[in-house]
């Protein structure tokens, strides 16, 4: 029977359903990809999924979770300039990690090329913003294609990787989140592995490699010398093309036509095909550097155009500039209201902008009411999970008027009910530096901070650093749970997975720090305990929380037969609803009833027994050993 890998792998032709993640990597080894590399981050991390399929010794390329997005851009680099076509992926505020370097690489001969695939997440489906990163593709001079749908990620990785091995620069292909998960029959080229070539071939005659001084404004002019070049690909590309109307156009009307880019164009073609409207889409993919020839010669060709693109005004302001360079006479529209600029551009919405350019075409309608009204539920951390016990007894040592830090991961659920712990976020690794500016003079109330194993060699060592030789008084709490957990459990620098594992406490004990105690999460009372003394302390001091992650250590020992098929009960006899379990602890797994009577869901329990100790009157019990007889 073939497995994925085998698809992957298939050296011929082919036709399938694929996501967009994974056709990218039938793209990498098809177009000779030597070296990529990632942090995880959501939309991206399937991509690394499906590279993790395929057998070490049948993959041709070198693969590594680097220790954050900067790091792995680096690694790429590096081997780029050595002469290997490179990928790096993440997320899209992973670029913001990465930037520092990211920001360089224009100027720089990437002899080997470089693809930086960036999946940016309109609608905030699981960041902590809307960051269109359209603008670092100015900001950086490094050309930018944009698929709107899995077959053109296959396709358009395979062109970046030419047009960065072409031009010996960088290359964005960007990404959102439905175009990464999207799933769509794509044909397959044929893939020829080749003995890989590991000749070292880096060469300073290549470069200068220096961006410094007097060797910038050289670099730069040759970076703009590149880019003009890369402007007469844009014009030239098949992926910058017009896609005529599907219904008949009405004479006597203006002709009109509409530039979009992305997802936002199947949206609209689902919607003109709805319509009479007889309108053109040129549909931008290769978006950056603009295709002035092809857009000039579309604005001339059309009295009336609209502009479509998701988040930020970036095409309507550089459009119109042509438009106004160009002393053009077409008449261009663009949105209307700034609530737009949010959220991702279904057709639907798309209807709506459509509807207030032209609303004789395209009546206005109310947006469609949902299926059904769903009840508010809040974020839940799974059952079982160490945060849960940690946060129950911490908010327990806490006084009254703590302040608490938060940071990115699953314990980044704590700002909800119950538990109200980490009351505000930035970003990864910023929860260190966050509490020692609101430490500082606070002689009043206790500072308390939060972060994850794989955030805290992610981002969080520098603050940590910080912390110990400023010696600023607040209390750290890593959770650590030998994961990355929220993006789907890939291996960090502390989860011995990926080599022998880096133990944090040795760790933060060579760093300096002086002050330090461990406890696993589900010692309720200890850490209760340790949390107190922390506070106490007049400087830094950490409390390490650990307790893996129950999601994935079920799964595991599950299929190795070894997890014990048990839940825990609640005694109605015992139970005096305090509920505790329900409205402190708040574990899903606890169901409240009209009576008043609380019971346990057996399909949510894991029978961990984390919940024993919440209940001040023991009614939550194991089944006796004889109810299993």
């Amino acid at each position: 029977m073939s497995t994925f890998s085998d698809q992957l792998l298939n050296p011929d032709t082919w036709s399938g359903l694929m996501m967009g993640n994974h056709a990218l990597v039938r793209a990498m080894l098809e177009s000779g990809v030597q070296v990529a590399t990632t942090y995880p981050g959501s939309p991206t991390p399937e991509i690394a999924d499906a590279i993790r399929t395929i057998p070490d010794d049948q993959r041709p390329f070198y693969f590594e979770y680097s220790v954050n997005e900067k790091v792995a851009l680096e690694v790429a680099f590096g081997a780029s300039i050595n002469g290997r076509l490179a990928t790096v992926f993440f997320k899209s505020v992973g670029l913001n990690v990465a930037a520092d370097s990211a920001v360089q690489l224009g100027l720089l001969n990437l002899i080997g090329g470089m693809v930086i695939i960036l999946g940016d997440d309109p609608g905030a489906n699981s960041s902590q913003n809307e960051q269109d990163n359209r603008h670092f593709a100015r900001l950086a001079y490094i050309p930018m294609l944009e698929p709107a749908t899995p077959s053109e990620a296959y396709h358009m990785f395979k062109e970046a990787a030419r047009l960065s091995q072409k031009y010996q620069m960088p290359v964005f292909l960007r990404l959102t989140t439905h175009v990464c998960h999207a799933r769509e029959r794509i044909d397959f080229g044929e893939y020829r592995p080749q003995k890989a070539d590991w000749q070292p071939r880096f060469d300073v005659k290549n470069g200068p490699y220096l961006p410094i001084v007097d060797r910038v404004f050289p670099l730069k002019r040759r970076l703009l010398r590149k880019m003009q070049e890369m402007r007469k690909e844009a014009d030239a590309s098949p992926f910058n093309t017009i896609l005529q109307p599907t219904g008949p156009a009405r004479t006597g009307e203006p002709k009109r036509g509409i530039i979009a880019s992305s997802m936002p164009v199947l949206s609209l073609q689902e919607n003109l095909a709805r319509s009479e409207e007889g309108i053109d889409i040129l549909q931008l993919n290769f978006s950056y550097p603009l295709p002035k020839k092809k857009i000039t010669e579309f604005l001339r060709t059309h009295e009336e155009v609209l502009i479509v693109e998701e988040l930020d005004r970036i095409l309507e302001g550089e459009i119109k500039a042509l438009a106004w360079d160009q002393d053009l006479r077409c008449k261009i529209f663009a949105r209307r209201d700034d609530e737009e600029l949010m959220r991702e551009l279904g057709p639907e919405r798309t209807w709506q902008i459509l509807a207030a350019v032209w609303p004789e075409s395209f009546a206005p309608r109310e947006l469609s009411p949902p299926l059904a009204a769903a009840s508010p539920r809040v974020a839940q951390m799974c059952p079982g999970c160490g945060h849960r016990s940690a946060f129950h007894a911490i908010q327990q040592a806490l006084p009254d008027n703590a302040i608490t830090v938060g940071d990115i991961g699953c314990h980044s659920l704590g700002f909800f009910e119950p538990y109200n712990m980490g009351q505000m976020l930035l970003c990864m690794g910023h929860s260190n530096g966050s509490a020692a500016g609101l430490a500082l003079g606070n002689h009043e109330r206790k500072v308390l901070a939060f972060i994850g194993d794989s955030t805290l060699f992610h981002a969080g060592l520098p603050g940590i650093v910080n912390a110990i030789v400023n010696d600023h008084n607040f209390t750290l709490v890593v959770m650590e749970n030998g994961t990355t957990a929220m993006t789907g459990h890939q291996p960090h620098a502390g989860s011995g997975e990926l080599s022998e594992k880096i133990a944090i406490r040795d760790l933060l004990e060579t760093l300096g720090v002086k002050w330090l105690r461990s406890v696993d999460t589900y010692n309720q009372k200890r850490l209760r305990e340790y949390i107190r003394e922390a506070l106490d302390v007049q400087g830094f001091s950490v409390v390490i929380a650990h307790h893996p992650c129950m999601l994935k250590f079920v799964r595991t020992q599950r299929r190795k037969g070894k997890y014990p098929d048990r839940k825990v009960h609640i005694s109605q006899e015992s139970c005096e609803q305090h509920y505790i379990c329900l409205e402190q602890f708040g574990c899903p797994t606890f169901q409240r009833h009209e009576d008043g009577s609380v019971t346990v869901h057996a399909d949510l329990c894991i029978g961990d027994g984390s919940c024993l100790q919440t209940c001040p009157v023991q009614a939550i019990q194991f089944p006796k050993k004889e109810d299993h007889s």
